[in-house]
């Protein structure tokens, strides 16, 4: 059994059952060891359908979710996500679709079609109209944010585009820049409790950059941003023994962000460098990084191979973590009304999500992880190489009155002839907070 449950005054602590087959992992383990953390699983309630990355599917490719709470009825509630160059697919709580928004199409005909990648929410937008709900994705085709306004009931669906129509690349200067993909990638949005702004944490494409950028109203009812700054994480590392050390990738590609989640309590922003680990650092970005936690693969040597595009890795000298396979990928906050609870984040290398703690106190200590499994008919498979994941530990009416974990499934079931199959499995997240049996 694993079991992470409320505890009678600290919100919600980790079973013992789980920490010891985090502890029985020794500390110096790497993936050339063949140590692989044996992890317990929880299976999904429901999956959307499958979503196909070809032009008979659309070019859809599944990516990031998001979830939002209706709090009038709960019942009701949505999960908005990604589909690349398909756009955003918006579920109900049974996992059917009730909208697909399309990326918008490309500039002109040689140029990079919209493509929208990451998702997350910003609650009580001040628009001229009113407060309100908004999601807020990265539209990594043209290098912007796309802005949706959440219409619970509304005719032709619960989102209504408010985006201004004059609103800037992100970080490209000209057409031909925003060609080259190095655009608007991952993406966590942050309200300022003191101050009542809103933002959104954009990383770029291939690069090490995170830009700090305001939402901002305009008088005609649309929403654009303007950038605040701009932090670059490293790029090249020192080893213990005093070597550097860069992840491998293509020529002129360095190791990009995309998983990202700002914990409102503390105003913490918790990046994933796909082939490094995990960072944690103010989210208005004034302050140097901590690196919280390491890939296993950190400091493997690798050579890139033109031909076959892959890196070949050399011997591991032994510097990296035991809790992360890379790519790190979707991050997102699991809270508790006392302010307990957990940065999950998904071990994509091996098919795993790993728990640290919100306590800046405890130094987000690792408090161990789970897999998403299929359920015992087969009926919905569980998660394979996930890319972004979200977890609300809110009641959700009937369907989910404990909250809801929602993961991207990198490998959908059954496959279709070599069509890229993907799709969303949502997870009671009653299942994680309560244990269950093996």
């Amino acid at each position: 059994m694993f079991r992470l449950r409320p505890a009678r005054s600290a919100g919600l602590v980790l079973g013992t059952a789980l920490a010891a087959l985090a502890a029985a992992v020794p500390a110096g383990a790497h993936p050339s060891s063949g140590a692989v953390l044996a992890l317990p699983g929880v299976t999904p309630r429901a999956e959307t359908a499958t979503l196909y990355d070809d032009e008979a599917g659309g070019n859809a490719n599944a990516d990031d979710p998001a979830i939002w709470r209706n709090a009038a009825q709960p019942d009701r509630s949505l999960v908005i996500a990604t589909a690349k160059e398909g756009g955003l697919r918006v579920y109900d709580l049974d996992a059917r679709q009730v909208q697909a928004i399309p990326a918008p199409p490309a500039a002109g005909p040689d140029d990079a079609p919209g493509r929208f990648n990451n998702v997350d929410l910003v609650h009580g937008l001040r628009l001229p109209s009113g407060r309100a709900d908004v999601s807020v994705t990265t539209d990594r085709g043209h290098d912007r944010l796309r802005i949706h306004r959440i219409a619970p009931g509304r005719a032709g669906g619960p989102l209504v585009d408010v985006t201004d129509p004059a609103a800037p690349p992100v970080f490209s200067s000209n057409q031909d820049e925003i060609n080259d993909q190095q655009t608007a990638y991952g993406l966590a949005t942050w309200t300022d409790a003191a101050s009542g702004r809103s933002y959104a944490l954009v990383s770029r494409r291939n690069r090490t950059t995170v830009a700090l950028l305001e939402l901002t109203p305009t008088a005609t009812g649309t929403v654009t941003y303007r950038k605040v700054r701009t932090l670059d994480l490293p790029s090249a590392f020192r080893l213990p023994d005093g070597t550097s050390w860069t992840p491998c990738g293509e020529p002129d590609e360095l190791p990009q962000i995309e998983g990202m989640v700002v914990d409102p309590a503390n105003g913490m922003l918790y990046a994933g460098q796909e082939d490094v680990g995990i960072w944690r650092m103010r989210a208005d970005l004034t302050a140097a990084p901590k690196l919280i936690d390491r890939v296993r693969e950190y400091g493997v040597p690798g050579v890139y191979d033109e031909e076959t595009e892959e890196c070949s890795a050399g011997t591991d000298p032994g510097f990296g973590g035991t809790r992360l396979a890379a790519d790190v990928e979707g991050l997102t906050l699991l809270t508790e009304p006392d302010g307990d609870g957990y940065i999950l984040a998904s071990s994509q290398g091996d098919d795993t999500f790993a728990a640290y703690d919100r306590e800046l106190e405890d130094a987000n200590e690792y408090e161990g992880g789970f897999r998403v499994t299929a359920t015992a008919d087969g009926a919905i498979d569980g998660s394979e190489e996930c890319d972004g994941a979200a977890v609300l530990n809110a009641p959700l009416g009937t369907k989910y009155p404990h909250g809801l974990l929602v993961v991207q499934d990198g490998h959908d079931t059954p496959v279709d002839g070599d069509r890229e199959a993907t799709n969303f499995a949502f997870v009671d997240l009653g299942k994680v907070l309560d244990g269950i049996d093996d």
